[in-house]
């Protein structure tokens, strides 16, 4: 297995606050044992040194890549997008029915450009809002007019929302549906209800329906027990694989990459790390007491997933063939997203967003020059 550098990281330094079970909570079941090698993150990096090029710089805590041709839209988690053309950088304002609440890891998050996007110039976004005081996520429709978006619908709302754990995750599957990943809201019960939309993987059509084939009938519901799912993405032969952020607090780390299988159980908070239990999946890795905080992810042309990491301040590589986990590129802070787009990685930094370091010109837009 190849190396990955971590340093010495404590679990707590997590994104997202540090968590305490309270005394009549139950916690979480931990592994049996220790994690195994095949588990494990190694505590080293030979990744090699690979040039870039900036595409853009001075972003606001960017979330989201996008491409349209070879035009590039960036979400800013404080409510705008970026449109990047050539050496032309606009920051296109966004306008919501319901104001984006951006206090922790919320805001305006997942943005994803529709499908016939060249035509109907729309997108779905997806943001925290604050009503009534108590603080949900929706998901809208929106269309570009000029330098600026409108809000023209919305397929949902009330989800359940925090200051962390929001999850925020959009993506079209092999099968045209929307898929929406969203966090426990830091209330862990949620997860294991099925009448909550906290802790799911939700697929929706693109007109925000619930397909006749999801596996609950009647709900958005596709997969649950997750904790704070960030990344998604299907090989070539339509297998779907997430990312998300594993316990913080004592002990920490335990992110996970997951096969996802409609209607299966994913364990939180029963279960995390290596832990079995009946009727709930184990992760096909974890990174043991060693947190990295896994965000955006996309899948290579050999298979491999391409993750976005921000404690791990590295783009990973993981090969579900061999098991392997290795740092691809690193050494530019946090990063938030990754895309391919004509064998080229696109990654986002996401240094200003509180919790990281920022240079005189972050957050950036890099493409890099290659990765093996």
């Amino acid at each position: 297995m190849l190396s990955v550098w971590l340093g010495a990281l404590a679990a707590c330094e997590q994104d997202e606050q540090p968590e305490v079970t309270p005394a009549s909570t139950p916690a979480a079941t931990a592994p049996a044992e220790e994690p195994s090698a095949e588990t494990a993150v190694p505590a080293e990096s030979d990744a090699p040194e690979t040039a870039y090029e900036v595409l853009a710089e001075k972003l606001r805590v960017p979330w989201v890549i996008e491409f349209d041709g070879d035009v590039v839209y960036l979400s800013e988690r404080e409510g705008n997008v970026v449109k990047v053309d050539g050496a032309e950088m606009t920051r296109q304002k966004v306008n919501l029915r319901k104001n984006v609440h951006g206090r922790g890891e919320g805001g305006f998050l997942g943005f994803l450009l529709a499908p016939d996007f060249e035509q109907s110039r729309t997108a779905y976004a997806y943001h925290t809002y604050e009503e009534n005081g108590e603080t949900l996520n929706r998901i809208v429709r929106l269309k570009e007019n000029g330098d600026q978006w409108d809000e023209t619908g919305v397929l949902l709302e009330d989800i359940p929302g925090a200051a962390n754990h929001d999850g925020g995750r959009m993506a079209f599957g092999p099968d045209k549906m929307l898929y929406v990943t969203t966090g426990d809201a830091q209330r862990r019960e949620l997860a294991q209800d099925l009448d909550s939309l906290a802790g799911k993987i939700l697929r929706m059509t693109p007109d925000g329906k619930v397909p006749e084939d999801n596996p609950f009938p009647g709900s958005y519901v596709y997969s649950y027990g997750h904790r704070n799912p960030q990344g998604i993405a299907w090989t070539g032969d339509g297998t779907m694989y997430n990312t998300e952020h594993g316990p913080s607090g004592t002990p920490g780390g335990h992110d996970e990459i997951n096969v996802i299988k409609p209607g299966s159980n994913y364990g939180w908070p029963d279960i995390y790390g290596g832990a079995k239990k009946d009727g709930m999946e184990t992760p096909i890795f974890h990174t043991g007491e060693k947190a990295i905080a896994p965000s955006g992810m996309t899948i290579d042309e050999q298979g491999r997933l391409l993750i976005a990491t921000l404690l791990g301040s590295a783009l990973y590589r993981y090969d579900p063939a061999t098991g392997d986990m290795s740092v691809a590129f690193e050494g530019e802070g946090r990063l938030r997203d990754v895309k391919i787009k004509d064998g080229k990685v696109y990654v986002i930094t996401n240094n200003t967003d509180g919790r990281g370091i920022p240079g005189e010109n972050d957050d950036r837009l890099l493409v890099l020059n290659k990765v093996e």
